[in-house]
Parts: structure tokens; C-alpha cells; sequence
């Protein structure tokens, strides 16, 4: 069942993803070559925890930590530990919080130091596709137009969508319906947007083939191929007029 929020709803969500874009913005500045992940880990929960949040990942289904950090091959899930990043990765932070029994869910993908021009073309695509899927989020429109605008920008653009994993509805919980996938299938559920409806758009793009595969420790998606993948995300409200960003 798909929740429309209403307006006071939408702001305790709006404080919500504030923070958690807040704290994705210093991990970012803090990602360079020579850091531990698990630094950032540390980083990201001290900020949550000192703003009243909490971390919305750590402890669900057993996850151990605040984020989920995905260098260069790596899809999503990535396990924050003593990995030391190094110049020329690509890291992928995903970050969650839980305020005020409200949730907010962004993501982004970073170079570290210099990184080859594939790297650089793959994150730029990917990060247009997130922007181009939020301006189909208006109401009246439907989900597939949502999830069209990541996958024709994507293969426009020589490179692949991940299918195994989508975005979803996010609220009290952080995964609500409806999924949001980043492709177009035929049996997929395509309800129409209502204005209130909250969505967290995340496009994962490879730059090889889409098909993944999951670690021995039942987390960390990787490319089969192992080719570079990139992951964007925001927390969104859909509105009469178009997308409201929550997650700024």
C-alpha cells in the first residue's frame, strides 16, 4: 500500500533528510586517499547521533553499520572496515537516518583524487539520470516514467542499470511501496504519482554489464563483470508541480 504524507509528515521527513545530506556532504570532503572506511563510519554516526538521529541502517537485518560505502566494482552494500581508499577509487556512500520516527535515505558517488575519464564519464551519467528521473516524478505522471528516465539515460549512454536492486517508497520505515526500479519491465507495478507520495530514487549504473553478484558476507553487491558501478540517491516528495528534494 502506497502512503500519501501529509505536509506536517513531509517536514519532519524534510528535517530527516537534511541531516542525512548534511552528513554525506563531510564524508565526502573526508574521503581521500589514506582514510580507512571505517572511518567514515565513525564520522557519519557521531553526526547523526549528536543531531538527535539515529543511524538507519545499523541493525537492520543484522547490517553492523551507519553506512554503506562501495568502492569502484562495488554496487551497493558496501561494508565499512579497514579498507584505506587510495587515488583513482570511486566510492559510493549511502547514507540513512532516523529522526523523529522519520526517515531520509540519499546517496552519492565520489572520485578520489584523479580518477580515469570512464570513472568521470560513468558518474556524471549517473547523476543525470537521478536528476532526469526526479523531473518525471510529478503527479499525474506514472512510475514507469520515472524509471525510463534513468534507464534511456543510462543506455544512451553505452552504459548498464542494475535490475536486481531498485528504489522504493521510504516514510516511518525505509522501505515502504511502492518499489521504484531503474528500468522498465512488463510486470512491473505502474501506479500513477499522487501529490505526497515519498520516494527514494536511487539509479545504480554500471559501466559494463548489468548483471551483479553478492559477497560471501551477504552484503556487498559487485559487478559480475567487475567493471566500475556509481550510485545516486535522494529522498523526494512528489507534488502537483513537480519533485520536492528532501534530502538538500
Amino acid at each position: 500500500m502506497i502512503v500519501v504524507k501529509r505536509p506536517r509528515q513531509i517536514e519532519r521527513m524534510r528535517k530527516a533528510g537534511a541531516l542525512a545530506a548534511s552528513v554525506l556532504r563531510a564524508v565526502s570532503r573526508k574521503a581521500a586517499p589514506g582514510v580507512r572506511t571505517i572511518e567514515l563510519d565513525a564520522l557519519a554516526e557521531r553526526m547523526i547521533r549528536k543531531r538527535g538521529g539515529k543511524p538507519l541502517f545499523k541493525g537492520y537485518r543484522g547490517y553492523p553499520n551507519t553506512l554503506c560505502v562501495s568502492i569502484n566494482e562495488e554496487v551497493v552494500h558496501g561494508m565499512p572496515g579497514d579498507r584505506v581508499l587510495k587515488e583513482g577509487d570511486i566510492v559510493g556512500v549511502d547514507v540513512g537516518v532516523l529522526l523523529d520516527r522519520w526517515c531520509g535515505d540519499t546517496a552519492a558517488t565520489f572520485a578520489v583524487g584523479e580518477i580515469p575519464e570512464e570513472g568521470s564519464r560513468l558518474l556524471a551519467v549517473t547523476r543525470e539520470a537521478l536528476q532526469k528521473a526526479i523531473e518525471a516524478a510529478c503527479a499525474g505522471r506514472r512510475l514507469s516514467d520515472v524509471s525510463a528516465a534513468v534507464q534511456q539515460h543510462a543506455e544512451a549512454s553505452g552504459f548498464s542499470v542494475v535490475r536486481k536492486f531498485t528504489g522504493h517508497g521510504i516514510g516511518r520505515r525505509m522501505h515502504e511501496d511502492p518499489q521504484v526500479p531503474n528500468f522498465v519491465a512488463p510486470d512491473m507495478v505502474d501506479t500513477v504519482l499522487k501529490a505526497g507520495v515519498t520516494l527514494a530514487i536511487e539509479p545504480m549504473v554500471n559501466a559494463g554489464a548489468s548483471d551483479v553478484d553478492v559477497l560471501d558476507n551477504g552484503w556487498t553487491v559487485v559487478t559480475r563483470d567487475r567493471k566500475l558501478s556509481a550510485h545516486f540517491e535522494h529522498t523526494i516528495v512528489v507534488t502537483e508541480n513537480g519533485a520536492d528534494i528532501l534530502t538538500v
